[in-house]
């Protein structure tokens, strides 16, 4: 059998970080915004008859052979791939094969798409046997166990569900629903957002640790800080669900003036050049997805103004992604 899945990756528009457990439970609860982007992670599974594993990652140019799914060792490069394979444990041999279709340290949620995707992939190998919110909590677990510090979701809900999120996190957990359900407000956002590569970042990982240990410790610039971001992804969800784009750029701003104060290195001189080039050539406002130092940035245009964003940036060697809003998640296929 082998089966084939793709799962979208994601923009954070406003309130990441708050997706963290458990610093929503400090702030009474958060939201975090997102939109799922074209850009993909894919994953083919194929059952093998003679019990063997392995498992390879195309982008990474790593691969890795066990004689069972038993003799494969956990805390290698493919870490996550691997736990996912033993967490679903189907009963038979099994090559895997994956790709993240971005650059290393994207901003974009590329990993938690992969999971997502290859999760996905498992479970139909193995008759379906868990829902997809069950996925999302166990997902996050296994992503946990790699990078071995608190990890957000709001990354695997863009990835599951697609198109323009909110996703609420409170004491009963995560809920998500659709930001807005226009497809004509949909594409006027697409109309309007930019997405380049700023570099690779320091580790995400390490950089929303020191987000959220400022916070715990009490920074009172970090506390503060956290807290205006909750107060502004409420006013950009309000935002988008009146359909008033054209407060949106206001608000992205000010997202990003709250978040480049969290933490050293969120953002650098190479991320201010950056976003000058957008500015100049019609940008509103720009903030950089992810944890910051790096990856993706997106930028929201003025009304026509797309294309020469674009164009200044890739005239200044700046990678800008082909990409719009994705508006469905996972999908596999038995091939």
């Amino acid at each position: 059998m082998i089966i084939r899945s793709e799962a979208p990756m994601r923009v954070d528009l406003a309130g990441g970080t708050l997706d963290i457990y458990p610093l929503y439970l400090f702030t009474e609860g958060g939201l975090t915004l997102n939109a799922a982007v074209t850009l993909m992670s894919e994953a083919v599974v194929e059952s093998r008859d003679d019990g063997r594993v392995l498992i390879s990652a195309e982008d990474l140019g790593e691969e890795i052979e066990a004689d069972s799914i038993d003799a494969l060792s956990t805390g290698g490069r493919l870490d996550l791939l691997v736990r996912l394979v033993k967490f679903f444990r189907p009963g038979c041999g099994l090559t895997v094969r994956t790709k993240n279709n971005v650059p290393k340290g994207s901003g974009l949620g590329a990993s938690s798409s992969l999971l997502i995707a290859l999760s996905h992939a498992l479970n139909r190998l193995c008759g379906n046997q868990f829902a997809e919110e069950e996925i999302i909590n166990y997902g996050a677990n296994i992503e946990a166990q790699c990078i071995r510090i608190p990890t957000g979701k709001q990354d695997y809900y863009s990835a599951t569900y697609g198109g323009a999120s909110v996703i609420w996190f409170n004491v009963l957990g995560a809920r998500r629903e659709s930001a807005f359900d226009s497809p004509a407000m949909l594409q006027a956002l697409e109309d309007r957002l930019v997405v380049s590569f700023a570099g690779e970042p320091r580790d995400s990982a390490v950089g929303n640790w020191s987000m959220f240990r400022a916070y715990v410790d009490g920074d009172k610039r970090a506390v503060s800080n956290i807290m205006n971001i909750k107060k502004t992804a409420m006013k950009m969800l309000e935002c988008l669900r009146e359909g008033r784009l054209d407060d949106f750029g206001a608000l992205l701003d000010e997202e990003w003036k709250n978040r480049r104060e969290l933490a050293p290195g969120v953002t650098n001189d190479r991320i201010e050049r950056q976003m000058a080039v957008a500015a100049r050539a019609g940008a509103e406002a720009s903030k950089i997805c992810g944890a910051g130092g790096g990856g993706a940035m997106i930028s929201f245009c003025s009304p026509g103004a797309k294309d020469s964003v674009s164009s200044a940036l890739r005239s200044e060697g700046v990678p800008v992604f082909d990409c719009g809003i994705a508006g469905k998640g996972v999908t596999v296929t038995q091939l």
